[in-house]
């Protein structure tokens, strides 16, 4: 279970005045568990630099741009594949959404498609090493 910062009494009975997750990261936390990402494993990620941010991630990323219902998952999740390849240098990412998009119903052959087609905007080496990537992760 995600327990924000502060919600730690309520939790433990002291405190059921506050509600201790909002409706909104509620939703990413459904909407990640449906990718086959575990909130909490995000939210712990990175909880010893920053208590809040991981939360942010699920409450705001997943919760309000994600799990919003103008597209599909699918659809979400090949838009992520392309922005990750395109900008490089987010290998842990990839890997992580290379496996939410097929979860999310892509097929491999239309994920290796896609990382095919970004070469002609971000470029080669950026495909190559999200192959790369894709090799190991995609069935």
């Amino acid at each position: 279970m995600i327990t924000p910062v502060g919600c730690q009494e309520v939790l433990s009975g002291a405190s059921t005045d506050l509600p201790c997750i909002s409706d909104r990261e509620q939703h990413g936390a459904e909407v990640m568990r449906s990718l086959g990402i575990d909130p909490e494993t995000v939210v712990q990620s990175v909880a010893s630099l920053d208590e809040r941010f991981g939360h942010t991630i699920v409450e705001y990323v997943f919760g309000e741009i994600v799990g919003r219902p103008e597209l599909d998952l699918r659809t979400r999740q090949l838009a992520t594949l392309a922005v990750l390849v395109a900008l490089g240098d987010c290998e842990p990412q990839l890997e992580l959404h290379l496996r939410a998009t097929l979860r999310a119903g892509a097929t491999r052959t239309e994920i290796i498609a896609l990382l095919t087609h970004v070469a002609a905007y971000a470029g080669v080496p950026r495909v190559m090493n999200a192959l790369n990537i894709a090799k190991r992760v995609l069935p």
